[in-house]
């Protein structure tokens, strides 16, 4: 199958976005043009309507995941999707203006525009949810790897194949390189070559790859087909390290060394904290004495717990929280929280579901300990039996903990040190990839979370 003839996932959101803003670009006009009155209308009016409406389209778009390609190649979320988001997003555009402006309206293009521009949204979605369940969107993969690494063989295909999301990739042969690559059966490889679309290799020193092996993938690679290694694929896939692979060097997995210092990341960063510190610390003051009369009745112990952490460099600092278990959680000992923990009381379900128990580390973040968006802090106890399971746990230290962080809004709640472990992918992915772009995402990601209770 020629290559051209597959769709990545980037490719196809990007043809789906492409024509989403189409509909939503003529229903704005047909709003703008023909639905607000004549004599009210004016070039400002125009261009703060547009691009308010452009605005909370992809705003909405990427808080709501509407180009999630998962849930749009589900037929049954197609409809209920487009217009629940779409009808959103018309009706902000019509209260927007109402609000802004003194205006009056034409009603049948009015109501073209909001019934309409759902209506026509869906029936596009549903086109393509059509067309791509018949075009090839799996690329066929040749995964090439150590004949030492046989253990770790079947967890590095499923992650290829896809551990929980949708890859597009399908691991349809092997090659184990052997320390003899002497009767490499090149005719084989020519008709396997011819099979797939894309080579993952992954090995521990590229120069155990003999000379007619790597013949035969540059022929590959003028062929059209793609050539990855491990590490690439999952960091781009899956948005993590693979630190469960063991082919990378310290260097290699974070490129740490000479690491130039992004002055626009650390102005945008002092910003976000002033920023949030402000509001938070306003919505903390305000939620207190709420939190402490219902703790009276539903939840009697102390208001707060402190808690020791280990921040930046290693060093311990005291955590605040609103208390959601019991008053004597821990008489056996530390353990993790889980998300159905029988500690929790009922009141503390509440705090956890809506984050209110988080509010009171703005006092770590005042304090110097604490950023918003970082790693999250973990107890030594903890902080030790991670180090002794996997060698870069400490790299989290590098930078302050944070109220939130990549791996909290990716990865589900963890229950234990093996979900610490799978975190700490998402962690390292920060710190290698830390940007303005991505503190961005991480925002809205958190502001999903607390508004309907998703993630950790």
């Amino acid at each position: 199958m020629p290559k051209l003839s597959i769709l990545n996932s980037i490719e196809r959101k990007f043809i789906l976005l492409i024509v989403d803003l189409a509909i939503i670009v003529a229903s704005l006009n047909l709003f703008i043009n023909h639905a607000i009155d004549d004599e009210f209308i004016s070039f400002e009016l125009k261009v703060f309507v547009f691009v308010f409406g452009i605005s909370t389209y992809l705003g909405l778009s990427y808080i709501l995941d509407f180009y999630n390609l998962e849930r749009t190649g589900r037929k049954r979320h197609v409809l209920s999707q487009s217009v629940y988001i779409t009808g959103i997003f018309v009706f902000l555009v019509f209260v927007f203006t109402i609000i802004t402006y003194d205006v009056s309206f034409w009603r049948i293009p009015l109501l073209y525009f909001l019934i309409l521009t759902p209506l026509e949204v869906w029936l596009w979605r549903l086109f393509f949810t059509n067309v791509f369940s018949i075009i090839p969107t799996v690329k066929k993969v040749l995964y090439i790897y150590d004949e030492n690494n046989l253990d770790n063989l079947r967890e590095n295909i499923g992650y290829i194949n896809g551990d929980g999301v949708s890859t597009f990739y399908k691991v349809k042969l092997t090659y184990a390189i052997k320390e003899d690559q002497s009767n490499l059966d090149k005719q084989t490889f020519h008709d396997a070559i011819d099979k797939i679309d894309t080579w993952i290799l992954n090995v521990q020193d590229y120069s155990d790859i003999s000379k007619e092996l790597e013949t035969l993938l540059l022929d590959s690679i003028l062929k059209g087909k793609e050539v990855l290694t491990y590490t690439s694929f999952y960091e781009s896939v899956y948005e993590a390290m693979p630190i469960r692979s063991h082919y990378h060097s310290f260097y290699e997995l974070l490129q740490l060394k000479n690491k130039k210092i992004r002055y626009l990341q650390v102005i945008f960063s002092f910003m976000v904290n002033f920023i949030l510190s402000l509001f938070v610390g306003i919505v903390f003051f305000l939620v207190c004495p709420l939190v402490w009369f219902f703790n009276i009745f539903l939840n009697r112990g102390p208001l707060f717990y402190t808690q020791l952490r280990v921040g930046q460099y290693g060093k311990e600092f005291k955590v605040y929280k609103f208390r959601s278990m019991v008053v004597d959680a821990e008489k056996n000992g530390a353990k993790m929280a889980s998300k159905n923990d029988n500690r929790i009381t009922p009141f503390g379900k509440i705090l956890r579901t809506f984050r209110i128990d988080e509010l009171p580390q703005i006092v770590s973040v005042l304090k110097g300990n604490m950023t918003f968006i970082g790693p999250r802090p973990e107890r030594k106890i903890f902080v030790d039996q991670l180090d002794a399971i996997s060698p870069f746990y400490s790299i989290r230290h590098l930078y302050k903990p944070g109220i939130t962080g990549w791996a909290q809004v990716k990865y589900k709640y963890g229950e234990d040190l093996q979900d610490s472990i799978r975190k700490l992918e998402y962690d390292l992915y920060y710190i290698k990839n830390k940007s303005v772009t991505l503190d961005l995402r991480i925002i809205f990601k958190t502001i999903t979370t607390v508004l309907f209770s998703r993630g950790v």
